[in-house]
């Protein structure tokens, strides 16, 4: 492995969606096996994802990890635009740019909503879905509710505040996480997002959204969030559930190769199926 050079592809996608011009940056490995689409968390970025290209288990898979704009090297011209809706709306528009007809979806916290959504609006086009620690209730909020109980004067008073905060969490990867938020996160894009992540929680029935799909569904959490009170529930409607042991709600960076593996052989088996 030493001094070879992985085989991965990044560029940037310039779009219209809805009203807003948007710059999505991708990361691609091409490969003959169907399509696995990743979407990160807030505060994350498509390199969350990278390693995938790295794991055995993942040979051959065409992967393709995407920026959500206003994150990482995505760009958005209007931020107050954002919101999950017009996340699905830029993650479908950059599948039909890089010709990606069905794929398997995968998406973290932030992500995994967006995926959600996705997988509902576009369900002929989702193969399977891995949602990670995506919210499902209201109680997943503990991040995004943060823009109601605290509120700052001014975006970037809020971030500084809320990097402070996320820092500070007993929980596995917390201070990782936060040390690279100012990073990766531009401070005008966190209200309008965490405002539309804390009205769908609270005001649609997202747990009804994932037992309409018919299509293979993990839900991946850490073990540290084994409390969750719908974990129990999603059995009973069709949803596999994995813990990631030495982990709590970032996974990929508590315990990764648990959780490429567990990726992997959901995707494997959903395969097997179809």
């Amino acid at each position: 492995m030493s001094g070879t050079v992985l085989e991965m592809h990044a560029d940037t996608l310039a779009m219209t969606v809805g009203d807003a011009s948007v710059q999505i940056a991708y990361l691609r490995r091409a490969g003959p096996l169907a399509p696995l689409v990743c979407l990160h968390g807030f505060g994350s970025t498509k390199e969350d994802y990278a390693d995938l290209a790295l794991h055995p288990a993942f040979d051959g898979r065409d992967l393709v990890m995407l920026d959500a704009p206003g994150f990482g090297e995505s760009t958005i011209n209007d931020p107050d635009a954002l919101s999950i809706p017009l996340l699905v709306d830029a993650a479908v528009a950059a599948c039909d740019a890089l010709g990606l007809t069905r794929f398997h979806l995968s998406g973290h916290s932030m992500g995994g909503l967006t995926a959600l959504i996705l997988a509902h609006t576009h369900s002929d086009r989702v193969l399977s879905f891995i949602d990670i620690e995506g919210n499902l209730a209201p109680e997943d909020c503990f991040l995004s509710r943060q823009i109601v109980e605290h509120p700052a004067d001014g975006a970037e008073a809020f971030l500084d505040a809320f990097i402070q905060r996320v820092s500070q969490r007993d929980e596995y990867a917390s201070r990782l996480y936060a040390i690279t938020l100012s990073m990766k996160v531009r401070p005008a894009s966190v209200r309008p997002i965490f405002n539309s992540m804390v009205d769908l929680s609270d005001n649609t029935s997202l747990m009804d959204i994932m037992a309409g799909l018919r299509l293979p569904r993990v839900f991946i959490h850490g073990e540290q969030n084994r409390h969750l009170s719908y974990l129990e529930d999603l059995p009973g409607i069709g949803v596999e559930v994995a813990e990631i042991p030495f982990a709590g709600h970032f996974p990929m960076y508590s315990n990764p190769l648990a959780l490429w593996s567990a990726m992997a052989d959901f995707i494997s088996r959903s395969e097997a199926k179809q």
